[in-house]
């Protein structure tokens, strides 16, 4: 399939894109082989390395029974995470609460549930895990700086590598056990080199623990692999250095090897990366309308059915690719602001983006897909912003073009 300025999708699987020629309304359309290639992709790429979805990206049962069927385990952020994914027969062990922030309830429910690998980033969570998950397993997870990332999750969580011995110290003396380190480098990570500054931190962390006889058996490597095909916000392919990243992983995992006091498994909890790609969604066009802007400038518009409440919540930092299947790609086209449906100002692309060519003709009621849309489409979704109702989903299997 074609994008509408000629990129190729090599993530629009033949089941996709029939499911997508199919559907007679708007809805998510999830590939499940693609998904499990994917995964099988990863552990062939770095086999030292388990993978743990993060259950937030896409909290489909169908998608999360698949990646179980491929040996993942899964990241959870909630008991109610923690109970979804026990429902895909995985063991408890093969469960990581990577929620740093959580409540005394939610800690004694995940421990009910037999969950008992828990991240923390402070001396008072680890004072409550020890009250409410006796004996439990702790990661200390270390900030990074985010950057290179769209999404650099550098402000709400981890501590600094100087502070870290000391949380892991209390837990032990806690009476928990101080399983690991974590990190994580930025959703969408677009760079090797966050990866570089993670191990270099992990390593010297590692180091200092090994001074005060603390000796983890467990590094976690956090998510941010990124999805392939995203567009910047200039409508230019992304093109994350996925293949140096990777390099960069294999290499760091073994100089922690190296530096650390016993041998250590690792970790890695990815999402878009897995789901993104192999996620379509079928909407269709509300309006295309031209609009004269408060400072006089004239602007084509092009409304969907669906925006950042319904399923394009990550409309801000970079632009989805869209096919318009029922006009030729060689009809003529106009430069439009994408937005969506709702009367919210924010439910549209920002200044910062580029106009969008969509076909001139575009008429009330054409089907769009919107590509790459398998990450955070289900889990952001409103419970019906304006009245508009959240995307049904359906799950798909077949052979790939």
């Amino acid at each position: 399939m074609t994008h509408e300025n000629g990129l190729v999708s090599a993530a629009l699987s033949d089941a996709l894109s029939d499911a997508l020629s199919d559907a007679d309304g708007d809805r998510i359309i999830f590939d499940l082989d693609g998904i499990e290639d994917r995964c099988t992709a990863l552990q062939r790429e770095l086999p030292q390395v388990a993978v743990r979805f993060a259950v937030k990206a896409s909290p489909v049962d169908e998608v999360l029974a698949a990646l179980a069927g491929r040996g993942a385990g899964f990241d959870a952020a909630s008991p109610q995470e923690i109970a979804q994914a026990l429902r895909t027969g995985v063991p408890a062990g093969s469960i990581h609460y990577g929620n740093t922030v959580k409540s005394d309830r939610s800690i004694a429910e995940a421990y009910r549930l037999g969950v008992c690998d828990f991240a923390t980033d402070s001396l008072a969570d680890v004072a409550a895990i020890a009250l409410h998950a006796p004996g439990a397993r702790v990661f200390c997870r270390l900030a990074t700086s985010g950057e290179g990332a769209l999404w650099g999750l550098n402000r709400k969580y981890g501590c600094s590598a100087q502070d870290a011995p000391a949380v892991l110290a209390a837990a032990r003396a806690a009476g928990l056990v101080p399983a690991g380190l974590s990190v994580h480098v930025g959703s969408q990570q677009m760079t090797a080199g966050a990866w570089r500054e993670a191990f270099d931190s992990l390593a010297g962390v590692l180091t200092a623990l090994d001074l005060r006889g603390i000796h983890p058996d467990h590094v976690n490597l956090g998510g941010g692999l990124p999805a392939l095909g995203y567009l910047d916000r200039r409508g230019e392919p992304l093109d994350p250095p996925l293949d140096k990243i990777l390099a960069v992983i294999r290499e760091g995992t073994a100089r922690l090897q190296e530096v650390a006091a016993r041998p250590l498994d690792f970790v890695m909890e990815p999402g878009r990366h897995l789901v993104a790609d192999h996620g379509a969604i079928r909407a269709h066009v509300a309006r295309l309308t031209m609009r004269q802007q408060p400072g006089g400038e004239r602007e084509h518009w092009l409304y969907l059915s669906c925006g950042k409440f319904n399923g394009l919540y990550e409309m801000d930092a970079m632009q989805y690719r869209l096919v318009f299947p029922t006009h030729r790609p060689d009809a003529p086209r106009v430069p439009a602001v994408i937005a969506g449906p709702t009367c919210d100002s924010d439910d549209a692309y920002s200044r910062g983006h580029s106009l969008v060519p969509v076909p001139e003709a575009l008429a009330s009621g054409d089907p769009v897909w919107v590509l790459s849309a398998g990450a955070y489409a289900t889990s952001y979704l409103t419970q019906g912003f304006n009245g508009f109702p959240p995307l049904g989903y359906t799950c798909v299997r077949g052979s790939h073009g």
